[in-house]
């Protein structure tokens, strides 16, 4: 393998779930591609470094200084993730007319995280005139231990708390559940 063929190897491996494998493969793409396609795909790396950012509100990012959600959503309502990737499930859906706080992380002692290393004091900024705070962290230990943080600083302010129900997904097995799930699914169960 050339100098140049490793280098662009060593830049795919960087990106998260991309194997050495994967990123040859990457690699050879660009290779046997166009000149003009890979200068459209280098342009367009540039081009979101130097204008994508953080919005000044909720911590997403865009292009201007407050994002399209916080420009047009019902503000009475925050659904709190963890990174700007998971606001994308919840927009595919449909389903949800609020505005988001990106926290850019969950609290993790284990590998140094605490709570100023994350978005929690603009979120407690952003409290006034809000009913509910969804807190939509991850069902891990430090997205239940972020939700718990988050609920033990709101909950005396008289706002509503709620967290995403957590069970057994539609189209698999309960033999295959492992027990925390399977225990959020009897906790979290409706009446039918």
């Amino acid at each position: 393998m050339t100098d140049a063929m490793s280098r662009l190897v060593a830049c795919f491996r960087r990106i998260p779930g991309v194997g050495n494998k994967t990123a040859i493969r990457y690699a050879y793409s660009v290779i046997e591609d166009t000149k003009e396609n890979a200068e459209e795909f280098a342009a367009a790396i540039l081009d979101v470094k130097e204008h994508i950012h953080l919005c000044a509100e909720c911590g997403n990012y865009t292009e201007d200084e407050v994002c399209e959600y916080c420009r047009t959503r019902d503000k009475k309502t925050i659904c709190v993730v963890a990174q700007p990737k998971d606001i994308a499930p919840f927009e595919k859906g449909g389903m949800y007319n609020g505005v988001y706080h990106v926290l850019h992380g969950t609290i993790d002692f284990r590998n140094g995280i605490g709570v100023d290393d994350i978005r929690l004091k603009e979120l407690m900024a952003r409290l006034v005139g809000v009913e509910e705070v969804i807190i939509a962290t991850n069902p891990d230990v430090s997205g239940e231990l972020t939700a718990s943080f988050i609920a033990g600083q709101i909950k005396p302010l008289g706002i509503k708390v709620t967290r995403l129900a957590y069970g057994i997904s539609v189209g698999s097995e309960i033999e295959y559940a492992d027990e925390i799930t399977l225990q959020r699914a009897l906790s979290d169960r409706k009446e039918l």
